[in-house]
Parts: structure tokens; sequence; C-alpha cells
């Protein structure tokens, strides 16, 4: 039986794409990459920002490092807000928080915005912790889950389940030993979750309250 939820932020609790696309279109224009496309700038969303200037620009770490800072020039002032709790997440936070689950976040975002974002949306109360990066320590989905198991002496991990949009949530899940949970809601496709291992995928938001409510596990 589960008694941890980890939820991924981006893509799961919140629809934050316009801020992250706006804040790495703002870094691209920076070294002279202007006018990207909605799809290449979705890339961005999820994903490690270091991994992604990397992999997808092939920047040195040490650029991918500058870049990240002048996302963050766009991001930390404005794009944070660019962003909103899907429709149902807090009645789902709600219901499961009622039923005695353990909630938790766990996001490669840094973990002070992280924070400000689920205050700033009242998604904060029903929430046992909030967990993310730490300006370059923790950058890697499976880092996260790991200092979650440490920060809330979770033993059993057979009581844990990872709940994302992405591959990098499942294979974060994968790597420390728990069982994950796919949405396609986000910004992933059923193909991604699949190929990455999901123990199960849903659709819509109101299919994890159904879930876990029924204790299909």
């Amino acid at each position: 039986m589960f008694k941890y939820l980890l939820f991924d932020l981006d893509g799961t609790l919140t629809e934050s794409g316009p801020g992250i696309m706006n804040a790495a279109d703002h870094a691209l224009k920076y070294y002279g990459i202007p006018g990207e496309s909605t799809e290449k700038l979705r890339k961005f969303i999820g994903p490690p920002l270091k991994d992604s200037f990397m992999g997808f620009y092939g920047f040195d770490e040490a650029k991918a490092i500058e870049a990240i800072a002048k996302f963050r020039e766009y991001y930390n002032t404005k794009g944070w807000c660019e962003n909103s709790p899907y429709p149902g997440v807090p009645e789902m936070l709600k219901s499961l928080k009622e039923c005695g689950y353990v909630l938790i976040v766990a996001t490669s975002k840094i973990e002070r915005l992280a924070v400000k974002i689920c205050e700033y949306f009242g998604l904060d109360p029903y929430l046992d912790d909030i967990v993310g990066s730490d300006d370059g320590s923790r950058t890697k989905k499976d880092e996260v889950i790991r200092y979650v198991f440490e920060k809330n002496n979770i033993q059993d991990l057979s009581e844990v389940i990872m709940i994302g949009d992405r591959e990098h949530d499942i294979l974060g899940a994968k790597s420390t030993g728990i069982r994950s949970m796919g949405v396609l809601y986000g910004y992933g496709n059923y193909e991604e979750l699949e190929k990455a291992g999901a123990d199960v995928i849903v659709e819509r938001v109101e299919d994890i309250t159904r879930y876990f409510n029924h204790d299909l596990t």
C-alpha cells in the first residue's frame, strides 16, 4: 500500500510552459539564437536546464551554466508566475491529503522557487514537503528523490510512488527503486512514458484521485 506520493511540479501539478519557454527564449537570444519555434522551446520543460542547453544546442558545461543564469534573469522575475495549476489539481491534492497520504513535491526546479510557486497558487496547505534542486546540486530527478527519502526518513520504498509527466520522472523513480505513474495531460506522451517504464499511465488529473482512492496498488 502506498503512503508517500511524490509529485513532479512542472507539467504535473502546474501548467508551467509559457514561463519556461519565454525564459529559454530570453537566454537563447543572448547567444544570437532568436525566434526558436514553440516546438523547440517546449523541450526545455521537464529536463534539467543544463542538460537542455548542452543536449539541444551543443553548449559546453561552462556556457550552459552561463545560459542558466540568463534563463533565470527572466524566470525568477516574471516567468515563475506565467504558470497556473492544472484544473482539478487543488481538489485532487485535497482529496488525497484527506485520505491520509503524505504528499511531497519532488522537482528539479530550484527549491525556493518551487516553494514560492506552490504558495502563490495555494497548493502548499496540502503538501507535506516541497523538495527541489539547490543551486547546482540535486539537479537530476533521482538525486531529488533520494533527498526526499533522506529528509523525510522514508525507509520502506514499497510505500513510495513518483508521479510525473516526463521520462525523467519515470527514470528517476526506477533508478531509486520506487514505482512510478505517468500522466498524459502534461508535456510527455504515452510512447515516452511507456518506453521509460512507467508502472501505470493515466490521462487526467481525476484519474490520479480515482487510482489512489481505490487503492489499486
